[in-house]
């Protein structure tokens, strides 16, 4: 907590937005740790509720949306090569299909608050030709609202 609230403290939003397109680079942490640590700050003053919310949530929307033009462009080729070199598992590439084909859109939103199925969940998205509009509401509202909820945790933990 002391590396995360050192590197925000020289950073600023920037190291928010980075880590948040880019998983673990830059600060050695989760996401959801992450997001719990600003909304800590935010408590003490260090950052501004309001604009971390907005620099989170567009940082994480952006990421997102990478890896979904990423699986459209690229498809199941790229996730053939990927799953050697990343160590996925067809076992588990059969899971996020199966949950995609169970619970639709919905599974966007869902999967925003899953850890490790939030990364995966847009370029599988992506390589089903899911519409880019659909596919843009639905992580817009999944990507908003976990970093409302993680932000505004850390923020009420700050309260205690």
């Amino acid at each position: 907590m002391e590396l995360v609230h050192e590197l925000i403290s020289q950073y600023g939003y920037l190291i928010v937005f980075v880590n948040l397109i880019l998983g673990l680079v830059g600060i050695p942490v989760p996401d959801e740790i992450l997001l719990l640590a600003v909304g800590y700050l935010t408590k003490f003053g260090s950052l501004h509720y309001g604009y971390a919310l907005i620099i989170s949530f567009a940082g994480a929307f952006s990421g997102m949306f990478i890896s979904f033009v990423v699986g459209k462009k690229a498809g199941q080729p790229l996730t053939r090569k990927l799953s050697k070199w990343l160590r996925v598992k067809e076992k588990s590439k059969k899971r996020v299909k199966k949950f995609m084909a169970k619970y639709g859109h919905l599974s966007i939103l869902i999967g925003c608050f899953i850890p490790g199925f939030r990364q995966i969940i847009s370029y599988f998205c992506g390589t089903s030709n899911m519409k880019m509009s659909v596919y843009t509401m639905y992580t817009s509202i999944g990507a908003f609202s976990w970093c409302l909820v993680f932000i505004t945790v850390g923020r009420l933990i700050g309260h205690l």
